[in-house]
């Protein structure tokens, strides 16, 4: 899978808000909050125009891919699922998404961002059911339970981790802090997503 190897501050840059995609240090260090983060990134950076229906459906679904991490072909795919699902494809969408397993493991508070909940799982220190799986891209369900190895269990920062994560834990996921345990109590609602996304602006892009 293609990689993103530049800074991820210019996403955020390009999308005029914070992504979160470097976790905390997103609150306290971000280019947002200077002068040079005002404009987008690149030479064509600074924009007065108004912005036209086809261009604010295009930077939600930009938006939604960065968040999650996803190339184009993955996030066209994951549409494409939600489409043929019963219901609202925008809220399948989401819903899709939020069960990846590298987000659960981010939202439970066992990693400081996304990306490094990918690495977390890619590198075997997840257990779903208490079966190893090391595909960030693995669907839970309702009833899954998530725990990590005892290696990652006992290093620091999990431990500094833990320390604060439980008033972050969304309502659709339960975790126990001594134990190390999560759960995934119900399946995510359309507004207990990890980050504010408009998901009809991105069924309006698709449907064009």
């Amino acid at each position: 899978m293609s990689r993103y190897l530049l800074s991820v501050c210019k996403l955020c840059r390009r999308e005029k808000e914070k992504l979160f995609l470097k976790g905390e240090r997103c609150t306290s260090n971000c280019t947002l909050d200077r002068k040079r983060g005002k404009n987008g990134p690149g030479q064509h950076g600074v924009s007065k125009s108004k912005m036209s229906d086809y261009a604010k459906h295009l930077r939600e679904k930009q938006k939604a891919r960065r968040v999650y991490g996803l190339t184009e072909e993955q996030f066209s795919h994951y549409y494409e699922v939600a489409e043929k699902m019963k219901g609202s494809t925008g809220d399948n969408l989401l819903k899709l998404l939020e069960l990846r397993l590298d987000n659960v493991v981010f939202r439970l508070g066992l990693a400081s961002s996304k990306k490094m909940a990918r690495q977390v799982v890619n590198h075997g220190n997840v257990l779903v059911n208490e079966k190893k799986i090391d595909v960030p891209r693995y669907q839970v369900q309702v009833g899954d339970v998530i725990t990590v190895s005892e290696k990652y269990k006992t290093g620091i920062v999990i431990k500094k981790l833990i320390e604060k994560t439980t008033s972050n834990v969304p309502l659709w996921l339960s975790f126990d802090k001594n134990k190390v345990v999560g759960s995934v109590v119900s399946e995510p609602l359309a507004g207990e997503v990890s980050h504010p996304i408009n998901s009809q602006l991105i069924v309006e892009y698709y449907s064009k």
